[in-house]
Parts: structure tokens; C-alpha cells; sequence
């Protein structure tokens, strides 16, 4: 893999050149950083012409990142917001002598059970762990529940922290990522990114036929793609892939 920064007008684009097919443009939260993967042999001027035909898709996300609120800076103290599918959650911190971990006992809050002495890291850590956990429960019975519909069954799935997409689909390997942030997020927007992933196993392309069956499998996706369309991964309260 080979990376350089190439000026492109007004635009510093990060090119990253891979044993790929086709050019893709990805542009970055929170200040809108623009970066291209390549084929290996492709000459810049093909790059170039590429970006001048992105511009406007470009300018639109890095307004969007823009328009964004400051994610919140989290020390995992007490008082502080969490959210958890959607609703806004108050943290305690209660001691114990054992490791960091997370408790819901009663709703509107999160008990983050922590030794006085832990870390905003561990703190964060314990969090982290307890959000995971919960998106990993969920996860069996949607698929059960959407498979059928979408007539597509994913041989592998997992979670993991992504900085820029809601949900990924190795369509060769039949296998779906789901984004640890998706928990923190209203429970129809986990299942449209689902749904969203689960129909790339039909088509890989978000091309005209992709979208079709979008409309068949979940009539209302829109509405849930505009709810994260209103957010970024790792930006807390109010992209799909």
C-alpha cells in the first residue's frame, strides 16, 4: 500500500493506492478530510478527473461534518449523559474494589461500578465493554428476523469501533460489521443498517437495482437512514454505510 498527499485545487486529498479495481472517496469527520484509495497503476490525471467529478458529493459531506456539534468530552463522571438506543442516560459512579463495570438497575440511568482510583480510560473501557455486550445480544434475533425477508443469510457477523461507517459487507466472505456506535442510536436505525449490509449480499453496488430492493425488503428505510444521516459515528445524542 503506497499513500501521498496530493493538491488537488482548493483540496488536499490523501491517496492510498491498493490492489484494487476502482477508485473510491471517502471524506472524514469531524473536519471533512478527503481520502481516495486507487489502483496501483492508475495514472494521477485519472485521479484528478475522479475528484473534479466528486466535488459536489464532497462539499456536501464536509458541510454536513461542519454543521456537526463538538462530540462531547467524556471524563466518565458522574452526572454525565450516556446514550443507549436512542434515550439520553445519566451516569453514576459507585465504588468498589473490584474491576470497572457497567449496571443498568434502573432506567434513565447507567451505575458505573469503578475504584476510586480508575482511570478515565478504564472507566471508558468498562463502558465500552457494556455496550458491546448488549449490541451483541440484539444481533441473533434480528438476523432471524430479517434473513427470511431479505432472502440473504450473512455466514459471519461482528461488531467493532468504526470511524466512519455504520455497517460494512464483505460480500465474498458473506460476512457483516456492525459498528459498536449503532447501540447508542434508536433501535430502527440498527435495523436498517442491518437490512442495509444484509442486501448487499444480493447487490453489491448502492446502484439503482440496490435501492429497489431496499424499498421491497424495508418500505421505510429512508426514514431511518435520516436519522443518521443526522449523525456521526463517535458523536454522541442527536452515514449509513
Amino acid at each position: 500500500m503506497i499513500t501521498k498527499t496530493i493538491q488537488i485545487g482548493d483540496l488536499a486529498v490523501e491517496v492510498v493506492r491498493k490492489s484494487i479495481r476502482t477508485l473510491r472517496v471517502t471524506v472524514y469527520p469531524p473536519h471533512g478530510r478527503v481520502r481516495v484509495a486507487a489502483p496501483l497503476r492508475l495514472p494521477e490525471a485519472n485521479i484528478h478527473e475522479f475528484i473534479e467529478s466528486r466535488r459536489a458529493w464532497i462539499q456536501k459531506h464536509q458541510e454536513r461534518f461542519a454543521a456537526l456539534p463538538a462530540p462531547a468530552e467524556h471524563t466518565f463522571s458522574p452526572g454525565e449523559t450516556h446514550y443507549y438506543q436512542g434515550q439520553p442516560l445519566q451516569l453514576r459512579v459507585l465504588p468498589t474494589t473490584g474491576r470497572a463495570r457497567v449496571a443498568q438497575s434502573e432506567p434513565g440511568y447507567l451505575d458505573l461500578h469503578a475504584p476510586a482510583a480508575s482511570t478515565a480510560a478504564e472507566r471508558e473501557q468498562a463502558l465500552s465493554n457494556w455496550y458491546r455486550a448488549r449490541l451483541k445480544e440484539q444481533i441473533p434475533a434480528l438476523l432471524a428476523r430479517w434473513e427470511p425477508v431479505v432472502g440473504a443469510r450473512a455466514a459471519a457477523w461482528g461488531v467493532k469501533q468504526m470511524r466512519t461507517r455504520w455497517g460494512t459487507c464483505n460480500t465474498r466472505a458473506r460476512r457483516i460489521w456492525l459498528s459498536l456506535e449503532l447501540i447508542k442510536q434508536p433501535a430502527e436505525c440498527l435495523e436498517y443498517v442491518l437490512v442495509h449490509e444484509l442486501t448487499h449480499l444480493h447487490e453489491r453496488l448502492h446502484n439503482a437495482r440496490f435501492w429497489g430492493l431496499m424499498d421491497q425488503f424495508m418500505p421505510d428505510w429512508r426514514r431511518h437512514k435520516a436519522t443518521l444521516n443526522q449523525r456521526v459515528p463517535g458523536h454522541s445524542g442527536p452515514d449509513a454505510c
